[in-house]
């Protein structure tokens, strides 16, 4: 049991450095990052995501479904529309707040933005840990690295994505920066966690895995594509797609 929450700590520290390493490139520009930037970096993550929706999340979920003799697609279609109806409703949870006396410290879409994303971390994280403790016993240990270089990969622009508009919005560099790396602090935490309940958790994987890929396409689709909409998001996207594509079947 020890070694196996080492190795998820580890894991879901990994991709939560990601995150902290993606939001300090606030620190790296000496006034507001350029529109087209922030739309390359916004576009490179909705790639990213898409592209670990599909062969990170999805198609694991679709293999592990199979061999708890359940139909591949039930729990990946009914994960990912369960993950997305879940997204939705913490956006119009978050529009009533910010509608009512409840203000954030910035604006609505970067709130939804950093929420959103820190949300679908806790199943990535427990995706993470829960494969990171199996290849602890001899089970796929190439396979949680690739998972864990996939998500960690697709957190670095996440990172950015949230903490470059809090700077654009007023925050100084460090206010920015912890905006964006604590929303990847989740991952550690839930990554322990769902080690110290492995042997209930492994039935539920197909679940988490395409819930987190329904949340993941939620904010892709409402926040991310539409932000970055431009030639230079376009083609953030496609890179950050080639990339986690080729990164998830070169290690898969």
């Amino acid at each position: 049991m020890m070694q196996a929450l080492i190795w998820a700590a580890c894991g879901t520290l990994f991709t939560f450095l990601m995150t902290a390493l993606g939001s300090a490139t606030v620190f790296f520009f000496a006034g507001d990052p350029h529109p087209r930037f922030r739309q390359a970096m916004l576009g490179f993550a909705a790639g990213v995501m898409t592209a670990a929706s599909v062969w990170s999340l999805l198609i694991p979920a679709i293999e592990r479904s199979r061999a708890l003799a359940l139909p591949g697609w039930l729990p990946a279609g009914m994960g990912m529309l369960l993950g997305a109806v879940f997204l939705a409703a913490m956006d119009l949870w978050l529009t009533r707040l910010q509608e009512g006396r409840f203000h954030f410290p910035g604006s609505r879409g970067s709130a939804l933005l950093a929420a959103a994303i820190t949300l679908h971390n806790i199943p990535e994280g427990m995706a993470v840990g829960l494969a990171f403790a199996l290849a602890a016993g001899g089970d796929h240990l190439a396979g949680a690295v690739a998972l864990a270089v996939g998500i960690g990969i697709q957190n670095f622009p996440e990172g950015a994505a949230i903490s470059l508009p809090l700077r654009q919005e007023g925050f100084s560099r460090r206010r920015a920066f912890l905006g964006g790396a604590m929303s990847g602090s989740v991952e550690p935490f839930f990554g322990v966690l769902v080690v110290l309940f492995a042997a209930g958790a492994t039935p539920l994987m197909p679940w988490l895995l395409s819930f987190a890929a329904g949340a993941m396409l939620y904010v892709v689709a409402e926040e991310l594509i539409p932000q970055a909409h431009s030639r230079t998001g376009t083609c953030g996207f496609l890179l950050g797609f080639l990339i986690m594509m080729t990164l998830d079947v070169a290690l898969g």
